[in-house]
């Protein structure tokens, strides 16, 4: 008679069968694509309780376990200010999926909400990830990962243009500017959202959005709804958008825009063009 599999057991198996080409196989494909993870990285794998995070802790287990690379991990959960309930759910979820969380605690959403105001996002993000910076490195790890996602990268790149006036993406990986000799990875870079959200609601997982206070309210939740609601009518009429938008970021023809930016630094199609041909 076979073993009755525990729920963290068909939890685990549906990463490697039901979800396999869903989650599994294009995870593993920006691990290889973009060269993320080496033999021999201690990776923090950077949880912060919310669906994205926790499906990345799951895969990077499995691939810590099983995959052909020699790599570890620790998983790493701020506490940025939690209220009670909250905290509670992120170490539920961690024990019920098998995630070994290392917790420590920050007062990130206190000093974001004093010092930005009514719009204190950005600001929250960027000190959320110099805490997990500085935590990680006093891990002995190299490298964080972070659970953004295919959607995040569409809506990013859509958000800079409509919002910010710039064409500028999320790269999958980048060096820390901050923390020398530590890089930033994202291992979901090709996942997409629905399926995540569909491997969620199959094993009736409950995680938490962003606790904070201002989440739903910012600009740049705000943008990021309309950019989603742009995306979603457009891919009305064309199912492939979103395909086409993740394809151009890989496809950049700078020779076809009249400026752009370098390392800081503003640079014109002039530089190049050069004056004409004198005449004969």
């Amino acid at each position: 008679m076979p073993r009755t599999l525990t729920p963290l057991e068909l939890i685990e198996r549906s990463l490697q069968k039901k979800y396999r080409k869903a989650l599994w196989t294009p995870f593993i494909l920006a691990v290889k694509r973009y060269a993320l993870i080496r033999a021999g990285d201690r990776v923090a794998v950077c949880v912060s309780g919310g669906k994205d995070s926790m499906l990345l802790a799951m895969l990077m287990r499995q691939l810590e376990r099983y995959g052909d690379v020699p790599f570890q991990a620790v998983y790493l959960a701020m506490d940025p200010g939690f209220n009670p309930p909250d905290r509670r759910q992120l170490e539920e979820n961690g024990a019920r999926l098998g995630i070994p969380l290392e917790i420590f605690e920050t007062d990130v959403f206190r000093s974001a909400g004093v010092a930005a105001g009514e719009n204190p996002c950005y600001l929250c993000a960027r000190m959320r990830r110099g805490h997990l910076y500085s935590r990680a490195r006093e891990l002995g790890c190299g490298k964080i990962a972070l659970g953004h996602h295919f959607n995040d990268v569409i809506e990013t790149t859509v958000m800079g243009m409509l919002y910010g006036a710039q064409l500028q993406g999320m790269m999958p990986k980048l060096r820390s500017a901050h923390f020398p000799g530590m890089e930033l990875i994202r291992p979901l870079y090709c996942v997409r959202e629905a399926d995540i959200a569909a491997w969620r609601d199959y094993h009736g997982l409950h995680f938490s959005d962003c606790a904070c206070r201002f989440a739903a309210k910012g600009e740049a939740a705000s943008a990021r709804r309309a950019v989603k609601a742009l995306i979603e009518g457009l891919r009305r009429d064309n199912p492939d958008v979103e395909k086409s938008l993740f394809s151009a970021i890989h496809s950049v023809c700078p020779e076809t825009f009249p400026g752009w930016k370098q390392l800081g630094e503003r640079h014109s199609f002039l530089e190049r063009y050069g004056d004409p041909d004198p005449a004969p």
